[in-house]
Parts: structure tokens; C-alpha cells; sequence
């Protein structure tokens, strides 16, 4: 039986699966703070960090213009009519989810957040197994060889795949 729509409850959105963790980390950073030292290089983790979360911000931006453009919803329950494979999509099939992990990278290197940089890994493979998996078995079952054909010519995360 295929799903209306390949995430259907409140927590299986990258503001839940990013959002939380951050939240926790911020927590933490009161309670327990934990920081790296720079030193002298303060300024270029702070830029750094600046540029990454800006870079970030702009890749969601565009993920989100695009989706638009092409008629597509981003809410939990609502079906896919297109496979977009445009604008960022052409070089990333996640890029809403990279913008975002690039956004709190970002913000940890330039705010010296630590425990954002740690609690960021679960939130990746969270973020695997909790939205790109069903994203990608959802797509496959709807469109089947369509999205096989861009699923292998798009990497997950970033990048065009080499065609054989």
C-alpha cells in the first residue's frame, strides 16, 4: 500500500530532528559549558562560522523557492506531485536538510557552541533514518524509475553522481 505522503506526524520534520538537539545544546551549554579554545584564531571561527551559517541560510532559501515553484508543500502529510530536480535540487537531493545542518555548523563554530557541534551528529543520522529514508522509499514507490534516474545521477548530500 503506498503512503499519502512520506512523513505524516510533527516530529518527523528537520525542525524537529535539527530543532530539538539544538535546543538540548543550548541547554547544556548553561548548565555544562564547553568550549574549545582559539585564541588568536576567535575571528576566524567567528567569520567562518558567520559565512557557513549564511551559506546555509541561502541553501534553504532556495530549496524553498524552488519547491514553490514547482507546486510542492513541505508539511507532514501532504502528498509529492513532482519530483524536482532543479535549481539546488540538480546538485543535492537534500538540500533543505544540508542548509539547515550548514546553518547550526555555523552557528556552533561562530558562537564556540560546542555542544552543538556534538549534538549535531545524531541529529544527522537522526535526520537519515527519520526523514531522508522514508523521503527516498516514498519517491521510489511513487515514481519509481523517474527518481531512480535522479537518484543516481544527484548525490544524498551534495554532488552529481558520475553516469556510467
Amino acid at each position: 500500500m503506498q503512503k499519502n505522503a512520506a512523513h505524516d506526524r510533527w516530529w518527523q520534520t528537520s525542525e524537529a530532528v535539527f530543532g530539538i538537539p539544538f535546543l538540548a545544546s543550548i541547554v547544556l551549554q548553561l548548565l555544562v559549558p564547553l568550549r574549545t579554545p582559539r585564541g588568536s584564531l576567535t575571528a576566524v571561527f567567528v567569520t567562518l562560522g558567520v559565512v557557513i551559517s549564511i551559506g546555509g541560510v541561502i541553501l534553504v532559501i532556495l530549496s524553498r523557492a524552488e519547491f514553490a515553484r514547482h507546486g510542492q508543500r513541505t508539511d507532514p502529510g501532504q502528498p509529492t506531485t513532482d519530483i524536482v530536480s532543479t535549481g539546488v535540487f540538480s546538485f543535492s537531493r537534500n538540500p533543505l536538510y544540508l542548509g539547515v545542518a550548514g546553518f547550526l555548523i555555523g552557528i556552533a563554530l561562530a558562537l564556540n557552541l560546542l555542544w552543538e557541534l556534538l549534538l549535531l551528529l545524531p541529529s544527522l543520522v537522526a535526520c537519515h533514518y527519520i526523514l531522508i529514508a522514508p523521503e527516498e522509499r516514498y519517491l521510489a514507490a511513487k515514481f519509481g524509475e523517474e527518481y531512480r534516474r535522479y537518484a543516481a545521477s544527484v548525490r544524498r548530500w551534495l554532488g552529481r553522481s558520475r553516469q556510467k
